[in-house]
């Protein structure tokens, strides 16, 4: 059986950023952590259940668990927010909010490749194609109405001033029982991101060879002479710090 060796000249990308690489994994594991502590609380499987003295309070701490973990979650998305103004090319605001026709007809073009495979060749992109960087808007918008919804609820327990300040979104829309609703839709909604989310990023490594799972480790990626030709974005590979390797 012959053995197929590929060859190629890379050069190493700095594309993500120390702040946006902290980001990315505080935002998972907060996700992860308030999404089971929030299905348990919405859900309590022992409330109706004897348990022993030493466990009695076991909702309790799953209550502290989630509470805690929200005002992470929040305080981490500020820090994005912020960076969005002041990060390189590739973590500013305007790589997610599609404002040119380029920009839409690239999601086609993703769409055609990644979704119905109707072009074999993969889209060069060393930052976020245009239709993550749209799918990363509206979680975005998700990681508001989140917040506003899980402190408005909080609000009525708590006696603290910050969660106070979310009380009106709650009467904005009609009372806790609404509130509660869209905040566990909003926990499904991103249960069904994280799964699409990695399937793409294993996809995309698999097929592009640019490290896609490494680069939100050390933040490098790896790009092909051809392939930083094709990368739509002109500033990308110009004010981008390189190395070759």
């Amino acid at each position: 059986m012959d053995t197929q060796i590929k060859t190629a000249q890379y050069k190493e990308v700095y594309v993500w950023e120390t702040p946006v690489r902290f980001y990315h994994w505080i935002n998972a594991i907060s996700i992860l952590i308030l999404s089971v502590t929030g299905y348990l609380i919405g859900n309590p499987p022992a409330i109706t259940q004897a348990v022993e003295a030493s466990y009695s309070y076991w909702f309790g701490i799953v209550r502290f668990i989630h509470f805690a973990t929200a005002y992470v979650f929040f305080f981490n998305f500020l820090m994005r927010i912020y960076w969005g103004f002041v990060g390189n090319q590739y973590a500013r605001w305007t790589n997610f909010i599609p404002f040119k026709k380029a920009q839409w007809k690239e999601v086609v073009d993703v769409l055609r490749v990644d979704i119905v495979q109707l072009q074999e060749k993969p889209l060069v992109k060393l930052g976020h194609n245009a239709l993550a960087s749209i799918t990363y808007f509206l979680t975005f918008i998700a990681f508001v109405l989140m917040s506003l919804t899980g402190f408005g609820i909080y609000s009525a327990m708590s006696d603290s001033w910050f969660p106070q300040q979310f009380t009106w979104f709650v009467h904005l829309l009609g009372g806790d029982l609404p509130a509660r609703q869209l905040h566990h839709i909003l926990m499904w909604f991103f249960i069904v991101f994280a799964i699409i989310h990695i399937y793409l990023t294993i996809y995309h490594d698999y097929v592009e060879r640019h490290g896609v799972l490494s680069s939100m480790i050390g933040g490098w990626k790896f790009a092909k002479d051809e392939d930083k030709k094709a990368d739509q974005d002109s500033d990308t590979i110009e004010n981008a710090e390189e190395k070759t390797i």
